[in-house]
């Protein structure tokens, strides 16, 4: 059942993240005048699909994107049979410069706007809480902060200097800020102040080790519950407070690791309805899970930020600058040699199990998730790299400024090479996931 619920959660994610790039290009080709002969989900050879119009809508046999072949462009599809002819007006050869940017950067655009429109709801729904508290709830077992002597209940005031005052300062200053970068932590224990050295941390999040801290203050509570699963046979429902696994009071991760950590084995569980309190004895699956969904809801001190449908927009945006900044911080500190590719870069694997493990927290954490893997997908796109859309863009570039066309034999040569590295990266991140996972 989890490898099931893993495909499906990854199904989701990519699919709805390709088609809706794959659809920019699309309707942008569309809205200038171009044909497209393709739309393909996965990357050639063909599969299976179905010819409407001009258009074959198909499902391919490669599975790391998807491509639009647009009548008169040299692509994924290899296609060279047009070069013979006279160009047409409906294909892309023969359209202005600003139509043929547009199409190629249909995509990305559709990626980014798509990011826009979750983040825009999210805080519409939801607006925005401060957590008005430093204190560490929970400390991951052989995660950075474990091994350097952080404890429960240990009140962080400083990070390398700046004073933090809530949880968010907390969070940006440990893990987009100095990421990569050795960390001095003023903490306040029981009363005494003093500090604690970090080490350079590695990673960025692709594991529950590594993110390594939980706030403190925090109920752990059921989003949702499979009827048929052992939770759903005890009577567990959505909107119950877990209180207890066994005999001990849990936060979501305890609860989560302690569930796992049984697989097959008996649990009791303790649970809170309003002001009743029941408990229960259940049988784990041999999966280790008991058929719910947890999520973290914090009940300290705290201040909620209630915003404008403008004001949500405003927000949204910033958390876009914040995506392409954290994007551009993980690459500079690889090559500065501050952290380490393996544990940086995530392939197929490692989203798998971030789009599950976002699924379980809740559906506002799931499509949280999905934004920011569109937006990675859109930055990556667009960089200038062969087969990429950035790689087209850029020759489109080099041509307006040499005034002429680069030789056909010329792009397929370089279009080829450029699938070549494609192929080569998602072995090798592959590779990494298999490794590291």
């Amino acid at each position: 059942m989890e490898i099931l619920n893993m495909i499906f959660y990854t199904a989701i994610t990519l699919g709805v993240l390709v088609f809706i790039h794959e659809f920019g290009h699309f309707i942008t080709a569309k809205l200038t005048g171009m044909r497209v002969d393709r739309f393909s989900i996965g990357f050639p050879p063909r599969a299976f699909g179905k010819k409407i119009g001009d258009t074959d809508y198909c499902i391919s046999w490669i599975p790391i994107g998807g491509y639009v072949k647009i009548a008169g462009m040299i692509d994924e599809s290899m296609d060279t049979g047009f070069l013979n002819k006279e160009p047409q007006p409906w294909e892309f050869r023969s359209k202005p410069f600003w139509a043929k940017t547009l199409v190629i950067s249909g995509g990305v655009i559709m990626n980014v706007l798509l990011a826009v429109f979750i983040f825009w709801g999210i805080h519409i729904v939801q607006g925005s809480y401060i957590a008005e508290t430093t204190e560490v709830g929970h400390v991951f077992k052989n995660s950075v902060f474990d091994k350097s002597g952080l404890q429960n209940g240990d009140k962080i005031l400083s990070i390398n200097g700046d004073t933090v005052t809530h949880w968010e300062e907390v969070q940006n200053l440990l893990f987009v800020k100095n990421l990569g970068n050795d960390i001095d932590l003023k903490i306040d224990r029981n009363g005494q102040q003093f500090h604690i050295n970090l080490p350079a941390q590695k990673g960025t999040g692709f594991s529950d080790s590594t993110q390594g801290l939980l706030v403190a203050h925090t109920s752990t509570v059921v989003d949702g519950v499979e009827l048929n699963m052992p939770a759903g046979r005890i009577g567990l429902l959505p909107g119950d407070t877990l209180i207890g696994v066994g005999n001990e009071k849990v936060n979501q991760v305890e609860a989560v690791t302690a569930i796992r950590g049984n697989a097959a084995k008996n649990i009791s569980i303790k649970w809170k309805r309003g002001e009743k309190i029941f408990f229960d004895t259940l049988t784990v699956t041999n999966e280790g899970r008991i058929g719910v969904r947890l999520s973290s809801r914090y009940t300290g001190p705290s201040k909620k930020i209630e915003y404008t449908i403008f004001q949500s927009l405003g927000v949204a945006l910033k958390d876009i600058k914040e995506s392409i900044y954290l994007f551009y911080l993980t690459f500079s500190k690889i090559f500065a040699g501050k952290t380490s590719v393996k544990d940086s870069l995530g392939g197929p694997i490692a989203i798998a199990q971030l789009a599950t493990q976002s699924a379980e927290y809740g559906f506002s954490m799931f499509v949280w998730f999905m934004a920011q893997l569109s937006m990675s997908l859109a930055i990556l796109n667009i960089l200038p790299i062969p087969a990429l859309d950035g790689g087209h863009l850029l020759m489109f570039v080099i041509e307006k400024v040499m005034g002429k066309e680069i030789p056909h034999k010329v792009k397929i040569v370089i279009q080829q090479a450029g699938f070549v590295i494609l192929l080569l990266f998602m072995a090798f991140v592959i590779y990494n996931d298999i490794t590291r996972f």
